[in-house]
């Protein structure tokens, strides 16, 4: 690639629960170039100069404007950003590719519209497509002439993908397949030229093909009538004896599967930067609002209780984009010698993105909850005006809840987060096996002389991040030593211990992103932030463990499960109130989130 930025070193995915890392081995967007900030200044003054002053038409999908506004991101590069130099594109790194989809986020609608174009709607080909198939394609998407969709979903296979029951059989003159049926959900559907669309070849082999709007047989349905991101284009796609050329197929026949999934985790790990960005600019929103509302003699900002919700949002936040940057850093780390011009160059990259496939889903769990929280408490701080849609908040509320649905629910995200340290492990690839059996020991042994003793720069903080880790493991082995091959139908169980695996990736990312600021002798906001955050988690955590054990044990086993628990999730309190004051008044000379 063109630029890799990330100066950290090669990590394995999931490592950090078994690994230790210090704060140089983390990047952070402190660590962003001159460059990468130049280009979030161009997509923020895009957003505000292009984007901002049309919502009203976005909203009612003025025609063309979309498109329109899409060339104009185009002339800028922002949809070229990960595609190729030879095919047009900027070839630039993740952690840039995240820095736009981050920037562009501050109007949903158009954040799905640009997201769905410059990802699934273009990654497939840049990945899987031939010379021919990204001479064609790639120049015209990464231009922003042309707009791309992709089409996985159908109405009886939402998660459960490979249940697609849309057909590709090859016509009689040998040089087209025929597609039949009908895509759902599909993103800028109403105004797409090029479609990632798979269907089964023969009816059982699971197949990419790309499909133009202009083939015979390929037309949409009307726009679905959404709850949110309304301003954005979501329609079916309808496939009636659909033309597509042989050279079309992308990918290996049977093999779709392969570019569905890997598509999606760098798919989720834009969708948690996106609901970054997001949470950021509601937050905003919430702090002038709070200024400017009086009541009972003063601005509802200096109320403890108003102040509480806007620490929280931004304490959540901080942890988001921590967690969220740290994982493009570890990805691009692989990626440092990578170049387009070398052999199997898409496998290299794809390979990078999948080490950290768990730590993608992290991602885009914890970014939809975050914002989720974010916009809720935003329009709680607006009071009966956040229920009004003039006011952006009431907007905002309604766009967030789809995030928790795309790019697999957070459901299936969690069962894949254990599902896949599982089987890393049993393979070899993840040394989760060792430091479970190690912890074990660790519990029959009962507390050491001098365990509680903390010392130095956010000790605590990392000591409460250890033991949550330890959470971890200690509920992934009971369970697996439980329930065995059927674990993965304890859905429930599974659920559960993600929720800790997660938990305890946000804290480490919050404290050691503290930490390494505290260095540079800029980290009071981010120590306090990351003070408040792993004190909660860990609360979180114990609750969590808590059902998962009572669920693999019973009796003395149970008990003695539990009594270790207790050792690990004990923790000396500090005046958390005090602390989001601090954080709140900062926030509130700042009037934005600020680290």
């Amino acid at each position: 690639m063109a630029t890799i930025t990330t100066a950290v070193p090669k990590a394995k995915g999931g490592a950090f629960l078994i690994e230790p890392s210090t704060p140089d081995q983390v990047f952070t967007p402190e660590d962003f170039t001159e460059e990468q900030r130049q280009i979030a200044s161009t997509a923020d003054e895009f957003m505000a100069n292009e984007v901002i002053p049309q919502i009203d038409e976005l909203e009612h999908q003025a025609p063309g404007l979309a498109r329109s506004l899409l060339r104009k991101a185009g002339e800028l590069g922002l949809p070229a950003v990960f595609v190729p130099e030879k095919y047009g594109g900027l070839e630039m790194d993740l952690v840039t590719l995240l820095i736009v989809a981050e920037h562009l986020s501050r109007y949903a609608s158009f954040s799905g519209t640009f997201s769905a174009h410059s990802g699934i709607g273009t990654l497939p080909i840049v990945f899987f497509g031939t010379e021919e198939q990204r001479k064609k394609y790639l120049p015209k998407l990464a231009s922003g002439e042309w707009v791309g969709a992709y089409c996985l979903s159908e109405a009886h296979a939402g998660s459960d993908a490979l249940a697609a029951r849309t057909r590709a059989d090859l016509a009689a003159d040998g040089k087209h397949y025929l597609l039949n049926g009908e895509k759902m959900w599909i993103t800028n559907g109403g105004w797409a030229d090029v479609f990632t669309v798979f269907a089964k070849v023969d009816g059982d082999k699971f197949t990419a093909f790309i499909v133009e709007r202009g083939f015979p047989g390929v037309k949409t349905g009307a726009e679905e009538k959404k709850m949110g991101i309304k301003g954005s284009s979501t329609c079916p796609l309808i496939l009636e004896n659909a033309r597509v050329p042989v050279e079309n197929v992308l990918g290996e026949i049977g093999r779709g599967h392969v570019i569905a999934f890997n598509i999606l985790n760098i798919g989720r790990l834009k969708l948690g930067v996106a609901c970054v960005g997001g949470a950021k600019t509601v937050l905003a929103v919430s702090i002038r609002y709070a200024k400017d509302r009086r009541a009972f003699g003063k601005a509802i900002a200096e109320f403890g209780l108003i102040r509480h919700k806007l620490a929280e949002m931004a304490i959540r936040t901080y942890a988001g984009e921590s967690l969220i940057y740290r994982t493009a850093g570890m990805i691009d780390a692989h990626l440092a010698d990578f170049s387009w011009e070398q052999p199997d160059a898409a496998r290299t990259l794809l390979q990078a993105v999948e080490e950290f496939a768990v730590e993608c889903s992290v991602a885009k769990v914890y970014g939809s909850e975050m914002l989720d929280y974010a916009v809720d408490e935003g329009v709680q701080i607006h009071g009966g005006y956040g229920y009004h849609q003039d006011y952006a908040v009431e907007r905002a509320y309604r766009d967030s809840r789809i995030n928790r649905i795309f790019e697999g629910t957070n459901e299936i995200n969690r069962l894949l987060v254990t599902s896949m340290l599982l089987k890393r492990a049993v393979k070899g690839r993840l040394g989760l096996i060792e430091a479970a059996q190690n912890l074990l020991g660790e519990a029959l042994a009962g507390p050491s002389l001098g365990e509680e003793g903390e010392d130095g720069l956010l000790a605590a903080e990392k000591k409460i991040t250890a033991n949550a880790k330890k959470v971890a493991l200690l509920t992934a082995g009971v369970a697996f030593q439980r329930f065995l091959a059927d674990l993965e139908n304890q859905q429930e169980v599974l659920a559960g211990i993600s929720d800790i695996v997660m938990e305890a990736f946000e804290m480490d990312s919050a404290v050691l992103r503290a930490e390494k600021l505290a260095r540079a002798g800029r980290g009071e906001n981010a120590c306090d932030m990351a003070a408040v955050f792993v004190r909660d988690a860990m609360g979180r955590v114990e609750l969590a463990a808590r059902a998962v054990l009572a669920a693999c044990a019973e009796g003395d086993m149970l008990r003695a499960h539990l009594a270790f628990l207790r050792r690990l999730t004990r923790f000396e309190p500090v005046n958390i109130i005090a602390l989001r004051q601090r954080i709140a008044s900062r926030l509130i000379a700042a009037e934005k989130y600020l680290v």
